[in-house]
């Protein structure tokens, strides 16, 4: 399947998938980190960012996904990569280590380790995010990066420093999610989803100390599956990529 990407660097080639409702530019901090000693190539999954839809009769869920980002690695004739995800992401990452299909494996903020509380919080949470991205106008999204206090209200829940935000990534981020044509399926598909079967490639876990949409917490669920200790990211939000771009890249580069 096709997908819209974005590719840097040289090297082993490691593929970054993005959350629900995101983009790939949501790894812009981190990929020129990456991109020095990886070919780094940064996907929108199918019904988000620049990427087309699923076909049709193809149900959005996380197995479906990953089956695309599969096989866009195919068609791009890329064997065994490296592949770091971010929530819906990382769970992808997972779900390709678990499938042996990737060298190793970067999960942060892994969703389907919460408990049923925490997932219709996950889920409600997110669909208000998505309410009123629709529902912004412009000059309103110029207004939340111009004014520190509105940066915050509408950043809050998923990064920990707002203010370390790029200025055009809020309203590209805003603006991706409202348009995101897989979303609402995809989050439905949120309430029958299990971690994945055990993996068959080295992974890492790591999870954002401050991350508000699925609590750290959770990381000990993840542990418990993974059977790994689960790397704590300091300072670190839902989106830890612009929280502190250094340390992820250094998470995201020592997987496995």
């Amino acid at each position: 399947m096709e997908l819209a990407f974005e590719r840097r660097g040289a090297g082993a080639p490691l593929i970054l998938i993005h959350g629900i409702g995101h983009h790939w530019q949501g790894w812009l901090p981190v990929m020129d980190r990456l991109a020095a000693s990886r070919t780094v190539i940064a996907i929108d999954l199918p019904g988000f960012g620049d990427s087309p839809e699923l076909p049709d009769g193809t149900p959005y869920t996380a197995e479906s996904l990953a089956d695309a980002v599969e096989s866009f690695c195919a068609l791009l004739g890329v064997r065994e990569p490296h592949v770091a995800g971010n929530s819906l992401g990382g769970y992808i990452a997972l779900e390709l280590a678990s499938r042996g299909v990737v060298r190793t494996a970067a999960a942060l903020s892994p969703v389907a380790f919460w408990s049923r509380s925490e997932l219709l919080y996950c889920q409600s949470m997110l669909r208000a995010l998505r309410a009123s991205a629709r529902a912004m106008p412009p000059e309103r999204t110029a207004m939340a990066v111009e004014n520190p206090v509105l940066r915050a209200l509408s950043a809050g829940l998923l990064v920990a420093r707002p203010s370390r935000l790029e200025p055009t990534a809020l309203p590209a981020a805003i603006q991706a999610l409202g348009r995101a044509s897989g979303f609402d399926e995809t989050l439905e598909s949120f309430a029958g989803l299990m971690p994945p079967a055990p993996p068959k490639s080295p992974i890492t876990i790591a999870w954002g100390e401050r991350d508000r949409l699925l609590p750290r917490r959770q990381a000990v669920r993840a542990a418990r599956w993974s059977g790994r200790r689960v790397k704590l990211l300091k300072g670190c939000g839902h989106l830890p990529m612009s929280d502190d771009p250094e340390l992820v890249a250094r998470v995201i580069l020592g997987a496995g």
